[in-house]
C-alpha cells in the first residue's frame, strides 16, 4: 500500500509560481514512476507531467511544457512539480499518482495510487 500526500497548492496571480510536493509512504517509492494530473471544475482529469523511477526521463503535456518541471528525490520519498508562469487556465485540483509497474505513462488509468489532491487557483 502506498499513501501519497500533496502539499503546496494555493492562490497565486497570473505569472506567478508555485511548487507542489507529494510525499509518499513505503520503501518501494524509488521503484515507481510518478505522475501529476489535474482536474478543473466540469472537466475530466488530465495528464500534466510524469517522471521515471530514476528521474532520468520526464514527460509533459503540451500545455505546460516549458513552464512546469517535474522532479523527484528518492531519498526523501518525494516528487515535486515546479510551476512557473502560471495562467488562469492552470486552475485545478492537482493530484500526484504512483505507477508501480515502473513504466512511466501519461495514462491516468495505469496509475495505481492517488493522493487526495491540492487546489491551485491562478487569478487574472
Amino acid at each position: 500500500q502506498v499513501q501519497l500526500v500533496e502539499s503546496g497548492g494555493g492562490l497565486v496571480q497570473a505569472g506567478g509560481s508555485l511548487r507542489l510536493s507529494c510525499a509518499a509512504s513505503g520503501r518501494l517509492f524509488r521503484n515507481y514512476a510518478m505522475g501529476w494530473f489535474r482536474q478543473a471544475p466540469g472537466k475530466e482529469r488530465e495528464f500534466v507531467a510524469a517522471i521515471s523511477w530514476s528521474g532520468a526521463n520526464t514527460y509533459y503535456a503540451d500545455s505546460v511544457k516549458g513552464r512546469f518541471t517535474i522532479s523527484r528525490d528518492n531519498a526523501k520519498n518525494t516528487v515535486y512539480l515546479q510551476m512557473n508562469s502560471l495562467k488562469p487556465e492552470d486552475t485545478a485540483v492537482y493530484y500526484c499518482a504512483a505507477e508501480t509497474s515502473v513504466k512511466v505513462t501519461t495514462e491516468a488509468t495505469k496509475y495505481d495510487y492517488w493522493g487526495q489532491g491540492t487546489q491551485v487557483t491562478v487569478s487574472s
